[in-house]
């Protein structure tokens, strides 16, 4: 008969992608949890976890019988708690995000806020495919990117595909990111011709370098000097160091970047449109329907 253990070591294995780790996390066996698993799916008959080579990926039912099996445990805490007086468990959460700042306070906002005893959350700055990846396969309960013009058609199928929901943040003019010494800081917009003097930075995408999939618009516009990085802190300090800039919604947080950076408007007619996603057959959990709420009120700022 299915049992509540098997079902925390399904969204376990869920969670880091991997029977290995999981085991680790759970401190059992790699076989035990395995044989645990296989018990699982033969008595529901389904496969919930698809095992390859490289690792385990969650099965189209397996989603499913993941979404409500996050919900079955949810309701057991709160039985728990209720009644039974228990410690708070181990609380998980994941966000897989585009390199926002306002994504990082929105989480910073949510820890202080929760101030949990034990948890294991995941802060994934990241590329945008792998942001898809992510949310569609369970490793994190929300994902952050934008949509416009250019991108969105190849974006909205692959949401589709992946049975994904995308839902507005806000939409924003482009901007551009330079340091606060740059010449072009006191203007009041610059055009990209201003711009072609200064290095471009951008963040590199991997294996899925496609224009479709950069975290910049104007990604097909080819520019004299170019940098792609991995990271926001290493943007930034090029940004400084170097005179550089970064094409983005013109959203940022001086609490985490300092005064060093500024976004000026970028003369161009084109909007961002940024948006959390999440699984369709998945209700999101308490503390991702916080996290959002979060989201919410550290934008209202920029509003």
């Amino acid at each position: 008969m299915m049992t509540i253990q098997q079902l925390k070591y399904a969204l376990e294995i869920a969670n880091w992608g991997s029977m290995n780790e999981a085991a680790k996390r759970l401190f059992i066996s790699q076989p035990s949890l395995s044989n645990a698993i296989k018990e699982l799916e033969a008595e529901l008959n389904i496969t919930i976890f698809e095992r390859t080579n490289k690792g385990v990926s969650i099965s189209v039912e397996g989603t499913e019988f993941l979404g409500y099996a996050r919900q079955v445990l949810e309701q057991i805490e709160l039985l728990e708690n209720r009644y039974l007086d228990a410690r708070p468990s181990h609380q998980h959460f994941s966000v897989s995000t585009q390199h926002y700042a306002f994504s990082v306070s929105a989480f910073v906002n949510l820890m202080e806020k929760y101030a949990l005893e034990e948890y294991e959350f995941t802060l994934r700055e990241t590329r945008t495919y792998e942001i898809l990846d992510d949310v569609k396969n369970l490793r994190s309960e929300i994902g952050i990117l934008y949509l416009n013009e250019f991108n969105s058609k190849v974006i909205r199928k692959l949401l589709k595909d992946s049975n994904l929901n995308f839902t507005v943040l806000f939409r924003a003019a482009p901007h551009v990111f330079i340091s606060a010494k740059n010449p072009l800081a006191q203007r009041k917009k610059v055009s990209l011709a201003d711009l072609e003097p200064y290095p471009c930075l951008s963040f590199e995408q991997g294996d899925y370098n496609s224009f479709h999939f950069s975290e910049e618009i104007l990604s097909t516009l080819s520019h004299k000097k170019n940098i792609r990085v991995s990271d926001r802190a290493t943007l930034f300090n090029l940004l400084i160091g170097l005179n550089g800039y970064t094409i983005s919604t013109g959203v940022i947080s001086a609490e985490l970047n300092g005064d060093n950076i500024i976004a000026v408007p970028l003369d161009v007619q084109e909007i961002i449109t940024v948006g959390w996603i999440s699984h369709k057959n998945v209700t999101l959990s308490k503390l991702a329907a916080a996290y959002i709420q979060e989201l919410d009120s550290v934008l209202k700022n920029y509003k």
